[in-house]
């Protein structure tokens, strides 16, 4: 994206996924019988996440947001690599 998602905060890019942390049955809202919406999530990430997840795979990213119990809101939040 080219600059923080908040003034001064360290995560500049983003990482588009499944919204893991919240299970499957949040992935897919669906309504009417017939209708639905599939969620993804748009999370805030330091270049060094984008670069760990391009070298590692998306699974070892994640795992270390799980590790480190990083909250997704906070603009201030380290990188886990």
């Amino acid at each position: 994206m080219g600059r923080p998602w908040l003034d001064d905060s360290a995560c500049d890019h983003y990482l588009i996924s499944l919204p893991y942390p919240y299970g499957p049955d949040f992935e897919v809202c669906a309504w009417d019988g017939t209708a639905h919406a599939r969620l993804l999530w748009l999370l805030p990430i330091t270049r060094a996440e984008k670069d760990h997840r391009r070298e590692h795979g998306l699974e070892a990213l994640e795992g270390l947001f799980d590790e480190r119990e990083i909250d997704p809101v906070d603009p201030h939040r380290p990188s886990v690599v």
